[in-house]
């Protein structure tokens, strides 16, 4: 966790405010913005932007309109207006840089949709809301064993409570429609309160709840990415990465987000090099692609009935080749437009630190009873050779 107040425990230890995203430095935050106008003054005469975002668990974040002209500043916990009753949540981000989110969030600043901030939560609201909180765990268990009691194809990651208790929202995945009304009867028997039941994709149980991925960094929609665009396998082809699902997939079972991250890198290098599925035509015979390397700017071709002869070429000579081609004037061969390079033999030399494995060893020391031994059989050898 990255909170000044809650970073370390006993001893020095990590020990993180385990509150899943409602720290009230707002520290654990994902992609927290920076207000660099709060020090700035307003023009004269203009009023201060009436809306303001607020954070619920797990960075879940609304905007809400601030009708009672409150002063708000971030990391104040207030009650929003919510169907039924009301939702405790903490102000992230306040002011004019509220409009700007709002803009790239597509939401119409002057719609009549937006929800309203009632007050600052009092500490019986608090008190409300972290009892309620501390529920959820227990009852997360106890759900998934009335779904799996009752056989549904379902999974439900995680539950939340709204701020004053009187609602909870449970969040599942599913890959097919499920038919939850024996599930909310026997869930409102055994809670006593009032159930929402909302469907979340695989990408975004995996933001919510986080975990390891094989680079070994937490999890990019867990820490900064936000929005989730389509992943498709051609993203893997053009990076002429092997369709292994296992490697290609990440905890949520779906193509890793990464894969997007340099594709069109990848496609802006593509542009110099030819289609894959186009033959060179020579004299010898016509040549098909089998392999190319996008760092080097290489590719590979074999002849048409050898396979297992490959020819290294450059894009510079595939041009030549293929503009001979077009004139109806094909090269002789493949041949003649490769450069055999010799590789060159490594001489291996030990350097400082790295002669010997056991430099650090302490030498054997010799026994003094074998070296008394010895020089009595030489005395005795030599008083035999005297006689």
């Amino acid at each position: 966790m990255g909170c000044s107040s809650c970073s370390t425990g006993k001893d020095g230890q990590p020990k993180g405010c385990q509150n899943n995203g409602t720290c009230g430095t707002d520290g654990c935050n994902k992609l927290t913005v920076f207000d660099w106008l709060s020090d700035v003054e307003l023009p004269g005469g203009q009023e201060a932007f009436d809306c303001a975002e607020v954070r619920f668990k797990n960075s879940r974040k609304e905007f809400f309109r601030n009708t009672e002209k409150l002063t708000l500043s971030i990391g104040d916990i207030v009650a929003t207006e919510s169907s039924p009753g009301h939702d405790i949540g903490i102000v992230t981000l306040t002011g004019e840089l509220v409009r700007v989110q709002m803009k790239k969030k597509k939401t119409d600043p002057e719609s009549d949709e937006i929800a309203k901030i009632y007050r600052k939560a009092s500490q019986k609201d608090i008190d409300v809301w972290q009892t309620a909180r501390e529920r959820e765990d227990a009852m997360k268990v106890k759900a998934r064993q009335i779904a799996i009691r009752l056989k549904l194809k379902m999974k439900i990651s995680d539950i939340e409570f709204q701020g004053d208790g009187s609602k909870a929202v449970f969040y599942y995945t599913a890959e097919e429609r499920v038919d939850f009304r024996q599930l909310i009867k026997e869930f409102a028997y055994e809670f006593k309160t009032r159930i929402e039941m909302r469907q979340i994709g695989f990408r975004q149980e995996a933001a919510r709840l986080g975990g390891i991925g094989s680079c070994g960094r937490e999890l990019c929609c867990s820490t900064w990415l936000t929005d989730f665009r389509t992943v498709k396998t051609s993203a893997a082809r053009y990076q002429q990465l092997s369709l292994n699902p296992l490697k290609l997939a990440g905890q949520c079972g779906k193509l890793k987000c990464c894969l997007n991250y340099e594709l069109d890198t990848y496609l802006e290098a593509l542009k110099d090099f030819p289609r894959q599925d186009q033959k060179l035509t020579t004299q010898k015979g016509d040549a098909v692609c089998q392999k190319i390397d996008i760092f080097k700017g290489k590719l590979w071709y074999a002849y048409e009935k050898e396979y297992n002869n490959w020819i290294e070429l450059d894009t510079d000579a595939i041009k030549i080749i293929l503009k001979a081609q077009r004139d109806k004037t094909p090269v002789a061969s493949l041949e003649e437009f490769t450069s055999e390079i010799v590789p060159e033999k490594t001489a291996f030399e030990n350097t400082v630190g790295q002669d010997s494995l056991t430099r650090f060893d302490k030498p054997k020391q010799k026994n003094p009873r074998n070296k008394r031994k010895s020089s009595k059989h030489k005395k005795s050898k030599r008083n035999n050779a005297n006689s």
